[in-house]
């Protein structure tokens, strides 16, 4: 994609998954059936919800991740879209710019791409690893956008984009509601929505100015 071709449009710059794409849930059941692993996510975050169904331990932090990224790896096929997520980004699309930014390794950026493919979603993919301020910062420019918003369900990159590029608008949301249950707003970002057709009028207003 030419991502300078609309130089200076809005932008929106968005996660991809429990905001557009479901993953928890559909890791929770390959955990058990392939593994024998329980998905708690009312007791902790992701290193604290896993625990073995035979014995009630929790899973060693090694091994948590191991297991996400074995996910990631063959069972992206599983993923289902987040209910408004096609027709929100639509609807956004005709006023702005859309980059997906993804926390997975550059390996998994064509499996990305053709995973989004299949929902009818065909935007700029950014992969990423840690915090997401500085990758998002450097978008923002190469976009030449006056007008930037930011979506991600975890608090973490709404502090990091707080602090490398403050002037964008940030919106939390949890699209999984067994989450967003559990998860308190992110005190960096601006507001809390979690589902697209509350948010795209939101969304548009700051973009639109």
């Amino acid at each position: 994609m030419n991502a300078t071709a609309n130089r200076g449009r809005p932008l929106l710059v968005t996660d991809c998954d429990e905001v557009l794409l479901h993953m928890v849930r559909h890791f929770s059941d390959w955990l058990g059936e392939e593994h024998g692993v329980l998905f708690r996510p009312e007791e902790g975050d992701m290193a604290g919800a896993l625990k073995l169904a035979a014995t009630g331990e929790r899973v060693p932090s090694e091994r948590v991740w191991e297991l996400l990224w074995g996910f990631f790896g063959s069972e992206m096929h599983r993923q289902t879209i987040v209910p408004g997520a096609i027709e929100a980004l639509g609807t956004i699309g005709e006023k702005a710019d859309i980059v997906i930014l993804t926390n997975l390794g550059e390996e998994a950026r064509n499996g990305r791409i053709e995973q989004l493919a299949r929902f009818g979603i065909h935007h700029e993919v950014v992969c990423n690893r840690g915090g997401k301020g500085e990758p998002l910062k450097g978008i923002v420019a190469r976009h030449g956008a006056s007008r930037h918003l930011f979506v991600d369900d975890l608090a973490v990159h709404h502090a990091s984009v707080a602090k490398h590029s403050p002037d964008t608008h940030r919106l939390h949301m949890v699209a999984e509601p067994s989450l967003a249950a559990v998860t308190a707003p992110a005190e960096h970002a601006h507001a809390r929505i979690d589902d697209w057709t509350a948010a795209t009028p939101w969304i548009l207003e700051r973009l639109e100015g």
